[in-house]
């Protein structure tokens, strides 16, 4: 899916980035929804890939519905129809999903 391509095109800039003999410092993830996800700072956006990754392996339906939002600007109906669930489903997704990648961000890595 779009999401998907997104998320790795970033993932692989941030890596570039970080790469470089120049400081190689990583980017912010440059999302305005990312302030839900850690609102004492902007996580960067490796940060957010590792947290998705282990989302997936404890509920990979809550880490779909994070990526389409996040990387894919999905609405909550968009991404109820393109996931054949309920917006409840979704908003609850979202909620819950949400909640377990601020925890995880805030260092809190047990599940």
């Amino acid at each position: 899916m779009a999401a998907r391509l997104m998320r790795n095109a970033l993932v692989d800039h941030a890596r570039a980035r970080r790469a470089l003999k120049r400081g190689g410092g990583l980017e912010t993830l440059t999302l305005e929804q990312a302030a839900v996800l850690c609102p004492n700072r902007t996580p960067n956006i490796l940060e957010v890939n590792e947290v998705l990754d282990q989302l997936a392996k404890v509920d990979e339906r809550k880490a779909k519905v994070i990526e389409l939002r996040y990387f894919g600007g999905m609405s909550r109906e968009e991404i109820a129809a393109a996931l054949d669930l309920t917006s409840a489903t979704v908003r609850g997704d979202l909620r819950l999903g949400e909640a377990w990648l601020r925890r995880f961000l805030a260092g809190e890595r047990a599940v």
